[in-house]
């Protein structure tokens, strides 16, 4: 019906009895000039199309007869869509409705104008005919277009067609009266073609180009806002979902597709993007033959109308073209990213230039993507044992809160702990070589054995638990004689045969314990004893803790301590990796009791902070602290020092106000103060904490964070809390000379807190080697036994005396 409009209107017209023999192919040639040329404009959201061809359709139709303008209009349409058709390899039935698009709506104006009539070019009668009927025809043409949507896509995009149709009336008004204006120039003097021609590309030309800068700055701006939605789609995890869906709008594509095939601990990714649909799905309509290609060549994939064998295999998977981009970690490729189908039909193809736009996105996911695997791995490093990967003490204490925190009635949370007979035996007499063979075999034989829905875990060298659920004490107490009797056994290692065997303690909730801590307390008190009895199994009774006594006697001897100013503060030296100057200090509390001599700072913290006396040991050691910056000034001040804090001592909102007056009573200034709080208490209670940090960061006081990289590592708590610092945790730093993955760790730490602008301390450097490697990782500030153990206030004064010169020098042990 389309395609016959023009052919009845030119039959009814009839040829006329003259052929204009300049004027109709002029006007011919200037339709297909001016066919594919196409001006557009976003206002409000919407699109302004200003087609040009409505500017010589203006002049035709005043200066040629109704038959000639549809004829020229016919065939300008027929070599301009026909020619498409050649070339793009498309079908048949789009370039014949363009061409019945076309010139239909020539007929209607070509109607409009022979009925209404005209008078000269400058009779507003004639300006208003020829606007009409060139308005009218945008009409038609809207009202054949939303036929062809009704029969392809229902009524909804009918509707969103006539919802902006207001707008789509501005384009032919505006080409209408520019065809007017040429239209009284030619009427005046037919030179004046010329000067219109010459006006015409200009305009062309510029408008072109500015629509070229348009589509820069838009690609710009989306890429600017596509790695801001990477970058918050990291901190909150849905990289993915976040990713592919604006990835398929930026390209105005039908499918966006990741596939990331299995890698070690990693499982495969495949996930797609469709339009239409909330959500992703693992259905993948790309060819994994082309993913595996860009994959195993690193080479981008183009796949358009002309790309031979390519083109074929994805005709076969129903689709008409695809970008597909390499996603790469380094020089490694791990992956494959695509998008498939421009949106548009048969005449929407995906250009080099979207390759290119694909290429760049790839490269912001790829960053992403590293730093979440990263990530990934401190936290699944952070929580489990590297040697038998089960879960560490960390993750254990964990899973065992989380098993206390759910009440079945009639049954207990059974705690089983397994200390490893004759460890150091077989490792004096075997080598360690041999010892963790036989705690690799020890774990696989308690995971075999164990009941199900246990959990497991190594919390130390030689000691593992088993946590479950069972109907009573007296169950639990005859699952771990079970579980004995199917450990022990022989294991052979190389040629000699080693006995398995463990003595187990038993303890259970809530017969004996209230919470993680003191279940896992109770249950090493229980093995300890069950070393002693005939059949290695033991079950907590009160009888056994004679430990509590000790922690009893210490709790009032560390009050007396206190009132008597007996505990001392010690302070480990922080220095300048590259210069080898002291930076500042760390202060430690030191306690030596009367009767067992001196007691580890983490047993009296604890009993301080499960006795109240928290505070106040805080305040004696930030006090001693702030005395000895300001004596020891340098020349650029006191000295800077860092005190620890626990999630107590910042839970009081008073504290920041005693912080100010400390500091004012030594005159300290604020920046050399440093408070370090622990990686797993900043994330437990952060958000908890928040006020008190968020007061002592507006006072001037650095925060840093500690043991970094052995808790969650989630980078989230870094942008959201006011942290200047960070100090990675011994383990890795002491661990880099040896495991290149300590190594690789400490390196992608030191790159992320650069792009997060904090500084990086370096804690547990006990090797020269270890100093060279972090100088060659620009990390600047290094702290540890290589240059001196916490020494006592006379003794640290000393050490600063001896720093005086020297440069690099200085790097030694003390």
């Amino acid at each position: 019906m389309v395609l016959s409009g023009g052919p009845v209107a030119l039959a009814w017209f009839g040829p006329p009895g003259e052929f204009p023999a300049f004027a109709a192919p002029f006007l011919a040639a200037s339709f297909l000039v001016t066919q594919g040329l196409l001006i557009q404009q976003h206002v409000r959201g919407l699109r302004i199309s200003l087609n040009l061809t409505d500017i010589p359709l203006a002049v035709a139709v005043f200066f040629l007869p109704p038959f000639w303008v549809i004829a020229a209009r016919l065939a300008s349409s027929v070599l301009f869509y026909g020619g498409r058709y050649v070339r793009k390899d498309i079908g048949l039935l789009k370039p014949l409705f363009n061409i019945g698009l076309t010139t239909s709506g020539t007929a209607v104006v070509a109607v409009i104008v022979h009925f209404a009539g005209f008078g000269s070019a400058t009779d507003p009668r004639t300006w208003a005919v020829i606007v009409g009927a060139i308005v009218l025809n945008g009409f038609v043409t809207t009202i054949l277009i939303s036929l062809m949507l009704l029969l392809l896509s229902g009524w909804a995009s009918v509707v969103r067609a006539w919802l902006a149709f207001y707008m789509t009336l501005i384009g032919p008004v505006i080409s209408a009266c520019l065809g007017l204006i040429f239209l009284v120039l030619l009427d005046a003097s037919g030179w004046t073609a010329v000067l219109i021609g010459i006006v015409t590309a200009a305009t062309v030309y510029l408008a072109r180009n500015y629509m070229q800068l348009r589509r820069q700055r838009h690609v710009l701006r989306e890429l600017n806002n596509f790695t801001q939605l990477v970058a918050d789609s990291v901190r909150s995890n849905r990289l993915i979902d976040a990713m592919l869906g604006r990835l398929r709008e930026i390209l105005s594509a039908e499918y966006a597709t990741v596939w990331v095939p299995a890698g070690g601990r990693y499982p495969e990714i495949r996930l797609t993007a469709e339009v239409d649909y909330i959500g992703l799905t693992d259905l993948d309509p790309v060819p994994e033959g082309l993913q595996r290609e860009v994959i195993e060549t690193n080479r981008p994939m183009l796949v358009g109308p002309r790309s031979g064998r390519l083109r074929a295999e994805l005709e076969e998977a129903g689709l008409r073209g695809a970008i597909l981009v390499p996603l790469r970690s380094g020089d490694d490729v791990y992956g494959c990213l695509s998008v498939a189908d421009r949106i548009g039909g048969e005449l929407s193809h995906f250009q080099p230039v979207d390759l290119q736009l694909l290429e760049t996105v790839a490269a912001h996911v790829s960053v992403a993507v590293d730093n979440t695997r990263l990530i990934d791995q401190l936290r699944y490093d952070a929580y489990h044992d590297p040697l038998t990967s089960l879960a560490n003490r960390r993750r254990s204490l964990e899973a065992l809160q989380e098993a206390l925190a759910i009440t079945v009635p009639g049954e207990v949370v059974a705690v089983l702990m397994f200390d490893v007979d004759g460890m150091h035996e077989i490792n004096d007499a075997l080598g360690h070589e041999a010892g963790d063979a036989l705690l690799v075999e020890f774990s696989r034989r308690l995971t075999e054995h164990a009941p199900d829905a246990s959990f497991i875990g190594r919390i130390d060298s030689d000691e593992f638990i088993l946590q479950t659920r069972l109907p009573s004490t007296e169950a639990a107490v005859e699952t771990a004689r079970s579980l004995r009797e199917g450990l022990q056994g022989p294991f052979k290692f190389g040629r000699v045969a080693v006995d398995v065997s463990a003595a187990i303690g038993v303890v259970t909730h809530p017969d004996f314990a209230t919470d993680a801590d003191e279940l896992l307390q109770r249950a090493g008190t229980a093995t300890r004893q069950a070393k002693n009895v005939g059949d290695g199994v033991q079950v907590y009774h009160s009888g056994l803790e004679s430990e509590s006594l000790r922690r009893i006697g210490l709790a009032a001897d560390l009050r007396q301590a206190l009132d008597r100013d007996e505990l001392e503060v010690h302070f480990q030296p922080k220095v300048h990796l590259g210069s080898g100057a002291p930076t500042g200090a760390e202060a430690l509390a030191r306690w030596s009791h009367p009767m067992y001599g001196p007691v580890s700072p983490e047993e009296f913290i604890s009993i301080a902070g499960s006795t109240g006396q928290l505070g106040r040991l805080t305040e004696v050691v930030l006090d001693e602290s702030l005395r000895r910056s300001a004596e020891w000034a340098r020349e650029d001040g006191p000295l800077r020092m860092a005190v620890n804090l626990s999630p107590r001592t910042l839970a009081d909102v008073g504290f920041p106000e005693r912080v100010a007056e400390l500091l004012a009573e030594h005159e300290v200034p604020p920046g050399r103060l440093t408070f370090e709080i622990t990686e797993d208490d900043m994330v437990a209670d952060g958000s908890r904490l928040t006020p008190v940090l968020d007061r002592l960061h507006e006072m001037g006081v650095r925060l840093s964070v500690d043991d970094f990289g052995t808790g969650y590592s989630s980078l989230a708590y870094l942008r959201r809390l006011p942290i200047q610092e960070i100090k990675i945790d011994l383990r890795f730093i002491q661990g880099m000379a040896t495991d290149a993955d300590d190594r690789a760790i400490v390196k992608a730490v030191l790159g992320l807190a650069r792009h997060f602008e904090i500084d990086v301390v370096a804690e547990g450097i006990e090797a020269h080697q270890t100093v060279e490697e972090l100088r060659a990782m620009e990390c600047e500030t290094g702290q540890g036994y290589y240059f001196s153990r916490p020494l006592p206030p006379d003794r640290f004064a000393a050490w600063l005396d001896a720093q005086g010169g020297g440069g690099a020098s200085r790097l030694r042990a003390v």
